[in-house]
């Protein structure tokens, strides 16, 4: 494992990070001991936030009397002082930590949202005041806007700046990791995974170490997928010319709007299983219809159930257009199951 510094910030972290949001579905001994072993395989980076959950409550469990061993990011999706303000009390409870390393606020994706978090009584008041007090020793944010992004690296308000970076969405390594390297900003990659919908970790990790620079923060839900991710830091880096021709297949599969599987628009309030049934098309073109309705026949028939509210993409951090993809998938799950008949 190589350990490097994360940008101007000076925080000496590994090169590869532990995203929080997997954990939430594990039992809490369970989830302690992923956290542990990604520890001991040499990861000393772990982001969360309060939304995720019981995630920094597992967190602060996992390495209660080893704080100045690790490196804690959390967020908010918070924008005013107050709110911020409870959020990072509760952070540092739930942490069991009197500090956080990176405090950074979460899915700045409209110009509503920057004027919002810069305004007096903003989020950016409460984490000032929280840094200057010696709880948050670092200030970031997160985006999944990309020009909203590039923007707010060139605020020079904060130390590090967080967006989705893999294979098939690559345009960050222009103009938004141009412009944060130009200000020693540290950079870290969610979603490196796209979201799970790249289902090959090694070719997905191929990738991102050409980015030596860029932290890439994956979620692990199991102690052997942490020892998997781990391994393909201790070999050699080589992108060969059947990878490059294999995630072209993934970009062509995935076309330009897909599902991140963030979950950010559950729960459904009519209970339908939005994230799941999102993903129909891309369970049904790597199994047989058959295998594929069989699979997915609970989450497709709770489709039934939407009433078309919109919460749903009110939510969506990605803007998709969600009930409109629901409506396609559903579609396409009952030409195949006419076709069984």
């Amino acid at each position: 494992m190589r350990y490097m510094k994360l940008g101007k910030t000076g925080l000496k972290i590994s090169e590869v990070g532990f995203g929080g949001i997997p954990i939430i579905r594990l039992h809490v001994d369970t989830a302690v001991a992923v956290l542990r072993r990604a520890y001991e395989r040499g990861i000393t980076f772990y982001d969360t936030a309060n939304i995720y959950r019981d995630s920094e409550e597992k967190i602060g469990r996992a390495f209660d009397g080893m704080r100045k061993e690790i490196v804690i990011a959390t967020k908010t999706f918070q924008r005013d002082a107050v709110h911020v303000t409870k959020h990072i009390e509760n952070s540092l409870r739930m942490l069991k930590t009197d500090y956080i390393d990176l405090y950074q606020l979460h899915q700045v994706a409209q110009e509503k949202d920057l004027l919002a978090i810069s305004a007096p009584g903003g989020a950016l008041e409460a984490v000032t005041k929280a840094h200057d007090q010696g709880k948050v020793r670092f200030i970031g944010v997160t985006s999944h806007n990309l020009g909203m992004a590039v923007k707010l690296v060139k605020t020079d308000l904060f130390a590090t700046v967080q967006f989705p970076f893999n294979f098939i969405e690559q345009e960050p390594k222009d103009e938004l990791h141009r412009a944060a390297r130009k200000r020693d900003m540290g950079i870290l990659a969610m979603k490196p995974f796209a979201g799970g919908v790249i289902d090959n970790a090694e070719l997905a990790i191929k990738f991102l170490r050409q980015h030596p620079d860029v932290i890439p923060l994956p979620g692990c839900d199991s102690v052997a997928s942490v020892d998997q991710v781990v391994s393909f830091y201790g070999r050699e880096n080589k992108v060969t010319k059947k990878d490059r021709e294999l995630m072209d297949k993934y970009r062509v599969e995935l076309g330009r709007k897909f599902c991140h599987r963030c979950e950010y628009c559950q729960p459904c309030p009519h209970g339908v299983m939005i994230t799941p049934a999102m993903a129909y098309n891309i369970v049904a073109a790597r199994m047989s219809p058959a295998v594929a309705v069989d699979f997915s026949r609970v989450m497709m028939e709770s489709v039934k159930l939407c009433e078309e509210c919109g919460e749903c993409e009110e939510r969506c951090p990605y803007e998709l257009p969600v009930q409109e993809m629901l409506k396609a998938n559903y579609d396409l799950y009952e030409r195949h199951r006419a076709g069984l008949k």
